[in-house]
């Protein structure tokens, strides 16, 4: 396959996603970009994990993204790092509903973060940045910028 074909569905994949995220392993960051419904989106998407019963175990995990590397995992206490949001599905459901309200709240240009509001002990935190709501997720992709 080549290139702008990869790239294309690479694109693709961005836009169904309907927001960009990028883990900053410097700030201990896992930073999610995208206008008001791409944000939402990802709330959705935790709501939806949370609700599955095949996700009721521990280790059961989720991956998100293009690159795949964007994973929600069950595991018995809550917890953001460099592998993973994770913990009981009650937590995942109740930072669903967190994420939300931050994002219903937000005014465009604005970022926020959630770390200790969701888990005590967080090694990273969740950073959101609201964009216009015609936002291209794929445009902040460094792969796909020298087409």
């Amino acid at each position: 396959m080549n290139k702008s074909r990869v790239d294309t569905m690479i694109r693709d994949q961005w836009r169904e996603l309907r927001f960009y995220y990028d883990r900053d392993d410097t700030a201990r960051e896992w930073r999610l970009i995208g206008g008001r419904i791409g944000l939402l989106t990802f709330s959705e998407r935790l709501t939806r994990y949370a609700a599955d019963p095949r996700h009721a175990l521990p280790s059961e995990h989720e991956h998100y993204g293009p690159y795949m590397y964007l994973k929600v995992m069950t595991w018995p206490t809550p917890g953001i790092n460099e592998d993973s949001i994770h913990g009981p599905v009650e937590d995942l459901r109740h930072l669903a509903a967190m994420i939300a309200e931050k994002v219903m709240r937000m005014k465009m240009g604005e970022i926020t973060k959630i770390k200790s509001q969701y888990a005590a002990e967080a090694a990273y935190a969740i950073v959101l940045e609201l964009r216009a709501d015609d936002f291209d997720p794929a445009s902040l992709d460094p792969s796909l910028q020298n087409l």
